[in-house]
């Protein structure tokens, strides 16, 4: 199977269905640190709460920032430290 391609197989076994799904996303490794995995938790939670879609979620391996695009219009920065903050157009 190429990489980025799913493969989704179900196997019946009485009345239960098992699901496997197997595929690769990305080539590179994300390593973000424990403050900002559990930021990024907190602000998609957050996010959620507010019945906001998380459009974009990327990990920039350079500045070693999160970016969250959510709704239509919410632009979030998560730092390495696990601060995060809004971006604001006027940043752009």
């Amino acid at each position: 199977m190429r990489p980025g391609l799913f493969k989704l197989a179900a196997k019946p076994r009485g009345f239960c269905c098992t699901v496997k799904v197997c595929g690769r996303i990305e080539e590179g490794t994300i390593n973000p640190t424990d403050e900002q995995a559990q930021a990024c938790l907190r602000v998609c939670q957050m996010l959620s709460n507010f019945y906001k879609d998380i459009q974009l979620f990327r990990f920039n391996p350079r500045s070693r920032e999160v970016y969250i695009f959510a709704g239509e219009e919410l632009q979030i920065r998560v730092f390495p430290s696990g601060d995060w903050s809004f971006i604001d157009e006027t940043e752009l």
